[in-house]
């Protein structure tokens, strides 16, 4: 059996994209191996997402600087795990949550469980002699056969971009494309496409959010969905059927008293599902998320009835890939995609837990970054090993965002496996 020993648990306070502090963690095997890991965070997060561990030091990164989950890597974890011999992820990870000892993660952190996770799994792919997409396919007990289809921010608003328009993402979603490649190629054409648009429409320069999508001022929803098409169609694209759309409504953070003040017009559940029954229908859609708020449990299973056959009813705030909340959203036919994001769950092994239960009830699966992330690469080998539809980078022009798409050209070249089909 290939059992891996720690040696020796080592952290530091790194910046994210965003200029905010996160956690790096390095695990040193006693084979003599080692590996790293750094943690991404959110800016639009869901209310179960687990903890992180934040200083709260006013003076220093406006209290959200990293040190005591640092700290607690360097003492805490590594004084109880060094020596320490697992046979799997899954009894390493479950010996970060025993240590913690709160559902969320919340004391040691789950900033600090993330890094350290990932890092144990970056050092056991070492230690096996695999590259990483192979560890994470072994860990799933999954065959590779495919890449991720690329899902590309073009247009940005809500938390991602001071909230200057409604929909928190607008994302191209190439369809012709047969390789990655390809696919980069054609997301860069609508993009420079989509620049020289809103400089025209908006006498706006490129102005960025947080992901790298274009951030102009849009007057609404339907300006953000049609200027997209806009830009397919300048780049000479045909809408739908080479290139379509996937979008990003992050509803809960214009819910208020039951109600979704989009753009200042107070809708009801049932009006907000036939606004994005509507766009769906006007627009080449092929994912909603988030279209209904986190709470509002009790419309998401109409919504998803609505769309289905059409469009990805894709959950992220609702489920943030929690085992409970996945399967509240399975038993009530609440959506039927799932955005993966390691960092809401705290640990390789419990988001493992959330895909297996996603592809148990048929769905697909988007494996996702973070609006503050770094160049660390290991979202693309996950994407790949675990056998995603999609992936949800961010745009093409920040490198903690490219450093995630060149990863893919890499395994790519590596394998020569062809891009999934789309669903």
């Amino acid at each position: 059996m290939n059992t891996f020993t720690i040696h020796r648990l080592h952290a530091r306070e790194i910046l994210d994209s965003r200029g905010r502090p996160t956690v790096w963690a390095e695990c040193a095997l006693a084979s003599g191996v080692t590996g790293a890991a750094s943690t991404p965070s959110g800016a639009s997060t869901g209310r179960a997402e687990a903890s992180e561990l934040r200083d709260g030091e006013a003076g220093r990164y406006g209290g959200l600087g990293c040190r005591r989950a640092v700290e607690n890597i360097r003492g805490t974890l590594h004084e109880q795990l060094q020596g320490r011999v697992f046979a799997t992820q899954a009894e390493f990870d479950a010996e970060l949550r025993r240590i913690d000892g709160t559902p969320t993660l919340g004391r040691i952190g789950a900033n600090a469980t993330v890094a350290v996770s990932l890092a144990f799994a970056r050092a056991g792919a070492a230690q096996r002699g695999v590259p990483l997409y192979q560890h994470f396919a072994d860990l799933a007990g999954r065959p590779l056969r495919t890449l991720p289809r690329l899902t590309v921010n073009l247009f940005s608003g809500g938390k991602h971009a001071g909230e200057q328009a409604p929909l928190q993402d607008i994302l191209v979603v190439p369809k012709r494309a047969a390789t990655t490649g390809d696919a980069l190629a054609d997301v860069a054409a609508v993009y420079r496409s989509a620049a020289d648009l809103i400089w025209k429409k908006y006498q706006q320069r490129l102005l960025r959010a947080d992901e790298g999508g274009l951030a102009p001022l849009f007057p609404d929803a339907e300006a953000m969905l049609g200027d997209a098409v806009a830009a397919i169609t300048a780049a000479g694209f045909a809408a739908g059927t080479d290139v379509a759309l996937a979008v990003d409504v992050a509803s809960s953070h214009f819910y208020r008293g039951g109600r979704y003040q989009l753009c200042r017009e107070p809708l009801t559940p049932e009006a907000m599902i036939d606004r994005i029954d509507a766009w769906t229908r006007r627009y080449p859609l092929v994912s909603v998320e988030d279209g209904l708020s986190e709470d509002d449990w009790t419309h998401w299973p109409a919504l998803r009835a609505r769309l289905a056959g059409r469009c990805l009813t894709l959950g992220d705030d609702l489920l943030c890939t929690q085992p409970q909340r996945i399967n509240r959203a399975v038993a009530s036919g609440a959506a039927d995609a799932l955005l993966l994001k390691v960092n809401q769950v705290g640990t390789l092994s419990d988001a493992g837990e959330a895909a297996a239960l996603a592809r148990a009830a048929g769905w697909k699966i988007t494996v996702s970054a973070r609006s503050g992330d770094t160049e660390d690469d290991w979202l693309a080998d996950l994407a790949v090993g675990w056998g995603a539809e999609f992936i949800k980078v961010g745009s093409i022009t920040q490198s903690e965002r490219l450093a995630k798409y060149n990863r893919l050209l890499a395994i790519e070249e590596a394998t020569g496996l062809p891009l999934c089909p789309l669903p």
